[in-house]
């Protein structure tokens, strides 16, 4: 395993090695907007975010506040995550394009979770995403897809060497 050393966070900044894990749950009515292709896909101050040591926040949006004809179930391989469970893809459309997978949500969360059931989560490396205005920067790897913010420092696990944090 490769030593880790946190960057220090500055004044209104959060690490990301202050989460804990088991990751933890947090409600925030920060403005999280989501587009794809320039279409607004979904926009809420009543957002849910999941916060685990080494990760970027991955932002969870009501169904409610997401456009009806933005998403279709997707044929995207299924994932299960230790702590929230099964996980269920959504398909994103805007202007007359698709990006598949490009969305998920656990429908049947485990009891930690259960505030985020139905909630849709986004991928900030396909779609475009901001929080408070402020344009998302995707987490590397491909694989966690948490939003990176100019108040959350890291170093993010994704990047290459980081498989063992």
């Amino acid at each position: 395993m490769s030593t880790v050393s946190p960057e220090v966070p500055g004044p209104g900044q959060e690490s990301v090695w202050d989460y804990p894990r088991p990751p933890r749950l947090e409600h925030s009515n920060r403005l999280i907007t989501v587009r794809f292709r320039g279409a607004l896909v979904a926009e809420t101050r009543d957002a849910w975010r999941v916060l685990e040591t080494s990760h970027p926040p991955t932002w969870y949006v009501p169904r409610d506040d997401v456009a009806p004809s933005a998403l279709s179930p997707s044929a995207a391989a299924a994932t299960h995550c230790e702590w929230k469970g099964a996980a269920t893809y959504w398909d994103v459309h805007g202007e007359g394009e698709v990006s598949a997978g490009a969305a998920w949500s656990y429908e049947d969360p485990t009891a930690a979770f259960l505030p985020i059931t139905g909630h849709l989560a986004f991928s900030p490396s396909r779609l475009e995403c901001e929080v408070d205005g402020e344009p998302v920067t995707p987490q590397e790897g491909g694989f966690y897809e948490g939003w990176i913010t100019s108040d959350v420092v890291g170093p993010f696990k994704g990047v290459p060497g980081s498989w063992g944090w």
